[in-house]
C-alpha cells in the first residue's frame, strides 16, 4: 500500500483534531444576556389593574364606602362647610393605556404623558362618577388634588368633564406648580373648608407624615392611622407605580433597570 495516502489522511486528522476544540468551544458559548427589559416587572400588575374584575369590585367598594362615611359626616356639625379631596390619577382616571403604551415601545415615564393627558380620554374609573355626583348633590365642595403639572389643567378639565365629573371649575383645581408635595394645598382647602374625606392611591394623598418614608415607616405609620383608613381615608389601589416602590429605591433617582431589579428582588421576603 502506498503511503501517501496514509501520510494523507493522518495530516487530515491532526487538523480535524486541531478544529474541534476550537468549534466546538464557539457552539457552547453561552448567549448574551440580554438587557433587562426596563418595564418588565409591571406587566402583571398592569394585566391585573386592566382585566381583573377584582379590580373592578375593589373601586366600586372603596367607593360605596366613601359615600356612606360621607354620609355620616354630613350628620354632624362642622366648624366650615364640607369638602371632599380626591386625587385624579388611578383615582379618577384610568391611564392604564398609558403605562401599556411605554410597556409595548419599551420607553419609561414621562414619554407619552403630555400626549395622553392633551388627548383628554382617560376612562372614569368604576364608582368615581357616581359618588362625586353624590357629594355634589349633598352640596359638598369637591377639590382636585393632582400632582399633574399645572399647565396640563385645561385638557385635564376636559378629561373630567367629558364625563359627567362635576364642579369642573379652575378654582376647583389644585395641581402640581413648585412641589409634588400636597400638605400646603390642603392646608390652603381647609383655610375655608373642613375636609371631611380625602380619596387616594398613594398615601402622601392622606397626609405629610408618610412622604419620603422608608418601606418599614410607611407601614408603621398605617398601623398609627388605622383607625383613619376606611373613615376619613378612602385608599384606592394602584399596584403598577407609586411612592410605595419609590420607598423601595429609597427615593433615589437614576438608578438602572438592573439596580431597581436587585432592590426588588432584596425587598421580597420568603421562608
Amino acid at each position: 500500500m502506498s503511503r501517501a495516502p496514509y501520510l494523507w489522511s493522518t495530516a487530515a486528522i491532526i487538523t480535524l483534531l486541531l478544529c474541534v476544540p476550537s468549534c466546538s468551544h464557539r457552539v457552547e458559548q453561552p448567549p448574551a444576556t440580554p438587557p433587562l427589559e426596563q418595564n418588565e416587572q409591571s406587566v402583571g400588575a398592569l394585566l391585573w389593574f386592566q382585566t381583573a374584575a377584582e379590580a373592578k369590585a375593589l373601586y366600586y367598594q372603596a367607593y360605596q364606602l366613601a359615600q356612606l362615611r360621607l354620609t355620616e359626616q354630613l350628620l354632624q356639625k362642622h366648624p366650615s362647610p364640607p369638602a371632599v379631596v380626591v386625587d385624579i390619577d388611578e383615582t379618577l382616571l384610568d391611564n392604564s393605556p398609558h403605562q401599556a403604551k411605554l410597556i409595548l415601545t419599551h420607553q419609561l415615564f414621562p414619554a407619552f404623558w403630555d400626549e395622553w393627558i392633551d388627548r383628554a380620554e382617560a376612562l372614569p374609573l368604576p364608582g368615581a362618577v357616581e359618588f362625586l355626583r353624590f357629594a355634589d348633590s349633598c352640596g359638598v365642595a369637591i377639590f382636585y388634588v393632582s400632582n399633574r403639572d399645572a399647565k396640563t389643567l385645561e385638557p385635564t378639565m376636559t378629561n373630567l368633564a367629558r364625563y359627567g365629573f362635576p364642579q369642573i371649575l379652575p378654582e376647583r383645581f389644585l395641581l402640581r406648580s413648585t412641589e409634588s408635595s400636597k400638605v400646603d394645598r390642603r392646608r390652603h382647602i381647609e383655610d375655608r373648608y373642613t375636609i371631611v374625606l380625602l380619596v387616594g392611591d398613594n398615601l402622601n394623598d392622606f397626609s405629610g407624615l408618610f412622604e419620603r418614608q422608608s418601606v418599614s415607616d410607611r407601614s408603621a405609620t398605617v398601623d398609627q392611622l388605622r383607625n383613619e383608613f376606611g373613615k376619613r381615608y378612602i385608599i384606592i389601589p394602584n399596584p403598577y407605580y407609586g411612592d410605595w416602590e419609590n420607598a423601595v429605591f429609597g427615593y433615589r433617582r437614576g438608578l438602572s433597570a438592573e439596580e431597581k431589579n436587585r432592590l426588588r428582588i432584596e425587598a421580597l421576603r420568603a421562608f
